[in-house]
């Protein structure tokens, strides 16, 4: 998992993250006028999250990169709805209808201007019969949120209209693509070519991966030959988070999300999207991840010898490898960040930390791991130069952190992460890999 997600730095269980988003908030905040109250939302929503999911997409990948976005554009607890005002909704929350009215002057520029009542139409067309309760209705926007009701529970549902930042359908095929088992727990997953050029990607799974007991997310996202996204989300609850478990499972199979998602009269909506990819829509809309391919092959070259490839995988400056010496696996993972000077004293304020001559700082920490898995350890070596280039490695003695513990060990030491950690090669990778 990226490094800013949990207690490697000082033991206490979020304060290393709440301490590097703070520094990352203050910074995004530079530079914004209040006179512009708007602009100052719609802008720094979006690079703030931009910077959220940069990290975030390391754990999710490829087309679960669009839950950390949310539908709507979720960001330090706030969400923008359809209409473009900011709630604290959560990402499929309670809908209330009505509890949003949407005026000209509330929309973000190049916002998408569909009517939600439309949306929420095709939604009603393409599922089985039931109750439905839509937010929002005399809305505009690109999505719809809904609650569900066929007699069996009432569960949160949510369709999503984008362009896909990352191109047509050939050069955004990563957003459609399974994520690995090591960071994102699933029962079931499938990837595939649709006839006429289309993909998709179906997957049953959780929102909160380490908890399989709580609410169950299930998912479809289609991705046209065209470039455009259709994401359809399903719960087996009222809302995405804090509500009761109201079923065993979301009322939709994956047939129907997925007759959901491809159905025909999408077409006519999808048009009416934003026409440039990567301009700043909507605060929701999904930015597909800059190319970062230097990270796995450059953590590959500092891996010792005698060390097997099990498992691979990582974007936006993160990368992991789980590998096996032959004693059991064992998860690597880096993260190479620059900027970070702001956070310098939350990291490295506390602990094992020692200055370098060329004054790089290094802390080392072993811990036990925090994703629920029996034995497991983790064991990290944060580096920060002066400048704030920031390259943080750790092992663990599993292949993930979910599961039981493989072996008494990582199978790199300390040692020999500190050795990866203070490499040069992570400097002279390309900005866009970092």
């Amino acid at each position: 998992m990226p490094q800013n997600e949990g207690s490697q730095h000082d033991g206490a269980p979020h304060e290393g993250f709440e301490d590097e988003l703070g520094a990352v908030l203050r910074s995004t905040g530079e530079g914004f006028s209040v006179d512009g109250r708007r602009e100052l939302v719609a802008g720094g929503l979006t690079r703030g999250r931009r910077r959220l999911v940069r990290r975030r997409l390391a754990v999710t990948g490829g087309a679960l990169a669009l839950a950390a976005v949310g539908i709507g554009g979720v960001y330090g607890g706030s969400l923008i709805g359809p209409s473009g005002k900011a709630t604290t909704a959560s990402v499929a929350g309670t809908p209330t209808p009505g509890s949003e009215k949407s005026t000209s002057d509330t929309k973000p520029p190049g916002q998408a201007q569909i009517p939600v009542k439309q949306i929420a139409a095709i939604i009603e067309s393409n599922t089985p019969a039931g109750q439905w309760q839509f937010e929002n209705l005399d809305a505009e926007g690109h999505a719809a949120l809904g609650i569900y009701d066929d007699g069996n529970g009432k569960a949160a549902v949510s369709v999503a209209l984008y362009r896909s930042a990352g191109g047509d359908g050939e050069a955004g095929a990563g957003q459609v693509e399974c994520p690995s088992k090591v960071h994102v727990e699933f029962d079931r997953c499938a990837s595939e070519r649709l006839p006429g050029g289309d993909r998709l990607m179906v997957i049953q799974g959780y929102e909160y991966p380490d908890r399989r007991e709580e609410t169950k997310h299930w998912r479809a996202v289609l991705l046209t030959k065209d470039g455009f996204l259709i994401d359809a989300s399903e719960y087996n609850a009222p809302a995405q988070k804090g509500a009761a478990i109201s079923r065993d499972n979301p009322p939709f199979t994956a047939t129907q999300l997925k007759a959901l998602v491809t159905a025909e009269a999408w077409r006519r909506l999808l048009v009416k999207l934003p026409g440039d990819p990567k301009a700043e829509a909507a605060p929701g809309a999904h930015q597909a991840p800059d190319p970062g391919p230097a990270i796995q092959p450059t953590l590959r070259s500092l891996l010792p010898e005698g060390l097997q490839v099990k498992d691979k995988g990582g974007d936006y400056g993160y990368g992991f490898m789980v590998v096996d010496d032959g004693k059991g696996k064992s998860l690597v993972q880096i993260n190479v960040q620059p900027n970070m000077s702001g956070a310098a004293g939350s990291l490295f304020g506390s602990g094992d930390v020692t200055t370098l001559p060329d004054g790089r700082k290094v802390k080392l920490t072993q811990q036990p791991g925090e994703k629920g898995g029996a034995g497991v350890v983790w064991w990290t070596v944060d580096t920060m130069t002066p400048e704030g280039f920031r390259v943080v490695v750790s092992a663990f003695n599993a292949g993930t952190q979910r599961e039981a513990a493989t072996r008494a060990e990582p199978a790199l030491t300390m040692e020999q992460l500190k050795t990866i950690a203070l490499s040069p090669k992570w400097q002279k990778l390309p900005r866009a890999s970092r």
